[in-house]
């Protein structure tokens, strides 16, 4: 992976302030996101992760700050109307937290809303596109049929994917993409997106708490503290003398968590026995 760091970042932010009233949620937070990789972003309650999320995406205004999605500007600190423009916006897909499907429109009327809005094409080639996506996410395409309500959690999960993915965009956004889900769900979840990952050339960029998660699929974390971004490899994160960040990844949830995934922890590391249960 280390290649990818030699390249232009597919995602950069600089110097993003978020404040509601007198709160400040952000104070000066900067990231780069390069090609090809999955970064993580973690951080504890009231960090502002979703708040950032929608910054990057273009849909909260931040107070100051910028942010370029391959290159094109989509925050310009000073312009509050800037946004992202039409073709920056197809060449990515989001999907969020509990799935913000359209409850009224089948999950394949809701793979096609992308397609409708961004192509030109005719309502059989969209079904025969939505129905490809329906596949490549691992959903019979009897699925496509149903209504949101009538999907399990781990399905509409995957719908929402598929129609993160209706235009082919080379780069994603994942809200808490396992939450609510049981072991198993995630665990398959995980999969898919690593194989989606490598077959497509995805640069993914998630918001998680799942702590099997981030170890098991991102090549960097992001860790909101203190109103500013930590950034680096799970080895350099899980080094970090941070107290936050020795408590989230060094108690017992995210040592059993790093077990799992076979990594180890960086060589003389030392984690407190008496560190918390981390997630």
């Amino acid at each position: 992976m280390s290649g990818l760091y030699a390249m232009a970042p597919v995602i950069s932010a600089r110097g993003i302030v978020n404040r509601f009233g007198t709160q400040v949620v952000h104070h000066g937070v900067d990231l780069d996101v390069y090609p090809g990789e999955v970064f993580g972003i973690v951080g504890g309650s009231g960090s502002g992760k979703s708040v950032l999320l929608r910054t990057l995406l273009g849909l909260q205004r931040p107070r100051a700050g910028e942010v370029w999605i391959d290159g094109r500007t989509v925050v310009v600190e000073g312009d509050p109307a800037a946004t992202a423009p039409r073709e920056v916006k197809r060449r990515y897909g989001v999907t969020f937290q509990h799935g913000a499907l359209f409850s009224s429109l089948t999950v394949r009327q809701n793979i096609e809303v992308p397609m409708i809005e961004h192509l030109g094409l005719s309502p059989a080639a969209r079904r025969r596109l939505a129905d490809l996506r329906l596949a490549l996410v691992g959903l019979p395409l009897e699925a496509g049929d149903k209504y949101p309500a009538q999907l399990s959690g781990g399905m509409v999960k995957r719908a929402a994917l598929a129609r993160a993915l209706a235009l082919d965009p080379p780069l994603l956004f994942l809200d808490e993409p396992t939450s609510g889900l049981d072991p198993i769900a995630a665990t398959g979840f995980d999969q898919l997106l690593l194989e989606l990952q490598r077959q497509l050339g995805l640069t993914v960029v998630m918001i998680t708490h799942d702590l099997d998660t981030l170890f098991g699929t991102c090549n960097r974390l992001g860790v909101l503290v203190d109103g500013k971004m930590v950034s680096g490899t799970v080895d350099e994160i899980l080094a970090n003398p941070h107290p936050w960040i020795q408590e989230y990844f060094g108690g017992l949830r995210g040592r059993a968590a790093l077990a799992g995934s076979g990594r180890q922890w960086p060589a003389g590391l030392r984690i407190s026995a008496q560190a918390g249960s981390g997630g």
